[in-house]
């Protein structure tokens, strides 16, 4: 559990901690008499007038954005009303600010992870912070100890890319995690974690999957494979509902073994691939996961003696580098990184300094046509 205000904290503000014997009601009555006497005002007293937490009148005092202006105006009142002044310390905590932004990203040799990181890298400087990063290659302890390490270096913010937030069916533990530190300072993620009190922005994964498969349908393909990805990530179940949507709405028989799971990398893409190459009757066009995936999917196809495009299509999602050295040159979808960067560093900023940024904000992503599709 997470201690906002500790016992030395109180000192500062010129109370001290008291033992706790009686009985709520006591407690209450026993602090509305010393307030009206004017005697040794506590923090604790204010948050019991308030009818809040202690940590939330800290919040107030230090003047931390997450609190909600009813609240706050409350508490303010009350420290107006009995006149209640910290000390020249305690004045300092809150106005010394961290201007350092914590990120946990899940694997920098992913281009993803590292074409984002290089955009909110060059977005938090130009308003005057900086990062601090952690990559969990993806192990779930790892990302639990880098929350608590950053919230024990008082960063200002913290931003999550990728990891437990992308679960399909939610880590609540983990949830509850976020929402401890969430309390003190704010958190923006990538994900749609439900129950998790962060501003969340999101690349749209229905859309983007849309922009392939019409462009694929456009081109006359019907047999059209998905290749890579976990049924345990968000992104890639919504991903898959819509190709099943879409294939339903223009009267195409779906194909279970044109889904084929995997990973997110090129080795899974290559697996998968010769996997899906083997049966009797191979796709047109296949959609990559990933830029990653799709040099595995590309490497495969070459070896079974198949040429990308005039045998077989292939596009992906993520606009990466990868896409214009890889020969042929991919088809992609771009996820907008510069707007995508640009809006986790300035939600969690605007949220640093009290702006009250949107809760839930959305990217759209855009399809780049290059040379690995053709027209049947």
């Amino acid at each position: 559990m997470i201690n906002v205000v500790s016992p030395a904290f109180a000192k500062i503000v010129h109370f001290p901690v008291r033992n706790r014997v009686y009985k709520r009601t006591h407690r209450v009555q026993k602090g509305k008499d010393m307030m009206e006497n004017g005697r040794n005002v506590t923090i604790y007293d204010i948050a019991r007038e308030a009818g809040v937490s202690v940590a939330t009148v800290s919040r107030v005092l230090t003047g931390n954005a997450r609190v909600s202006k009813e609240k706050r105006e409350k508490i303010e009142s009350l420290i107006k009303k009995y006149d209640f002044k910290p000390n020249a310390l305690a004045k300092s905590l809150r106005e010394t600010k961290s201007r350092v932004i914590g990120m946990i990203m899940v694997d920098f040799t992913n281009p993803f992870y590292a074409t984002l990181l290089s955009v909110c890298e060059r977005e938090a400087s130009s308003r005057g912070y900086s990062l601090i990063v952690s990559s969990t290659i993806g192990r779930a302890e790892m990302e639990e100890k880098y929350l608590d390490n950053m919230y024990e270096q008082r960063v200002a913010a913290i931003v999550k890319v990728g990891g437990l937030v992308d679960r399909f069916i939610p880590d609540m533990k983990h949830i509850e995690h976020m929402n401890r530190i969430a309390n003190s300072i704010p958190i923006v993620i990538t994900g749609t974690a439900d129950g998790a009190d962060c501003y969340q922005v999101k690349i749209d994964e229905m859309k983007a999957c849309e922009l392939v498969m019409d462009y694929l349908l456009e081109l006359g393909h019907k047999k059209i494979a998905i290749v890579g990805g976990s049924a345990e990530v968000r992104q890639t179940v919504e991903k898959r509902l819509k190709y099943k949507q879409i294939l339903q709405r223009n009267g195409i028989t779906f194909n279970e073994k044109f889904i084929v799971e995997g990973d997110y990398n090129d080795k899974s893409g290559y697996r998968e691939m010769k996997k899906l190459l083997e049966l009797g009757t191979h796709p047109t066009a296949v959609i990559a996961i990933n830029d990653f995936t799709a040099i595995g999917i590309i490497r495969a196809a070459f070896e079974m003696g198949l040429r990308i495009p005039q045998d077989i299509s292939v596009v992906s999602f993520d606009d990466t580098f990868i896409t214009n050295i890889c020969h042929p040159r991919l088809t992609s979808v771009s996820l907008e990184y510069e707007e995508f960067g640009k809006k986790l560093v300035d939600t969690a900023i605007d949220a640093i300094e009290g702006k009250e940024p949107m809760r839930k904000q959305m990217v759209l992503p855009r399809l780049i046509v290059r040379d690995s599709c053709r027209f049947l």
